[in-house]
């Protein structure tokens, strides 16, 4: 089971306020921690307006260049434009001119916006994006999935992006969908939903030590979920009250361990989970780290290396 760096390299930021009044923050998307130190602050001070400027600094700092591993930018982007429908063509029109390899961002943000008007925004810009003709028309036909019925199974992109919806907006909507694989954190037998099931828990469990208005909708939906959910969702709940987060990150390991006690084969997923890049506790991890705060003795790297880290530290050993 291959976690993405963001499950595993969490950080709490558990010390005390700090009286003295903190730097101005960066005006600008010079580097790709200060695009996610914006996304991670953004629901504190939403700037709609930079959308676009760090959708250009994204592209120019080629962190979509991989969109499996983007997963995060593109459910924020989709988020910050279902927030604002009044805004979305301009916010829109704005990020032109744009690669069309990185074009791909700016259709599946349409079409995972949630937005009412979302195929009719799309189509407005169909002569823009030619080369995205094929991707454009399976959304618009129904081809390809929204953002909520994104298998979670199929790639860590999904998680990912359902992560960024939820930080552009504090919307419970993306957080029911992860909820449904809370389940898998239990799974015996299948390799695949054991590893999305042990992400679930927790990205969900370190996110919500740092987020009380999540750690509300989890205390919300453990009333209303099914058992198989409402189950595990009370450890995370507890885990992210206590900040006893470490436990399910050894509940996770001991998974590992048993399936590395069944043989190779049942490794043949690991390079695909090493595909996830900035994913959602890279947020945190980036905040930590400008304060000097990495403490839970995992490497705590920005951007593409995230995940290389995670997998020297969980992969299976030579």
């Amino acid at each position: 089971m291959r976690l993405p760096a963001a499950v595993l390299i969490a950080v709490m930021l558990n010390t005390p306020p700090v009286v003295a009044a903190p730097p101005a923050p960066s005006t600008a998307f010079s580097q790709p921690e200060h695009i996610l130190r914006w996304i991670n602050n953004y629901r504190q001070k939403p700037e709609p307006d930079r959308l676009p400027e760090a959708v250009k600094a994204m592209t120019a700092l080629g962190v979509l260049r991989e969109l499996d591993s983007a997963g995060v930018y593109v459910g924020f982007t989709a988020g910050v434009l279902g927030a604002n429908p009044a805004k979305a063509e301009r916010l829109v029109t704005a990020m032109f001119p744009m690669r069309p390899e990185d074009q791909v961002l700016i259709v599946r943000a349409i079409a995972y916006s949630d937005l009412p008007g979302w195929k009719e925004l799309l189509r407005k810009f169909v002569e823009r994006m030619p080369a995205r003709k094929v991707l454009i028309e399976r959304h618009l036909f129904g081809q390809a999935p929204t953002l909520m019925e994104l298998p979670l199974d199929a790639s860590p992109a999904a998680l990912d992006a359902l992560w960024g919806y939820y930080f552009a907006t504090g919307s419970a909507k993306p957080i029911r969908r992860i909820l449904t694989g809370l389940p898998w954190s239990r799974e015996p037998n299948n390799v695949e939903r054991l590893t999305t099931g042990s992400m679930i828990k927790l990205t969900l469990a370190v996110n919500a030590t740092r987020d009380q208005e999540l750690l509300w909708i989890l205390k919300d939906e453990v009333q209303r979920q099914p058992r198989e959910i409402a189950g595990p969702l009370r450890q995370v709940i507890e885990a992210a009250e206590t900040y006893e987060t470490g436990k399910i990150r050894k509940q996770a390991m001991a998974a590992i361990d048993e399936i590395k006690r069944k043989g190779s084969a049942d490794f043949r997923n690991w390079n695909w989970w090493g595909q996830a890049g900035t994913t959602a506790l890279a947020l945190g991890c980036v905040g930590a780290a400008a304060l000097g705060q990495v403490q839970f003795g995992l490497p705590c790297v920005i951007g593409g290396a995230l995940s290389t880290a995670a997998v020297k530290y969980l992969g299976p050993q030579e």
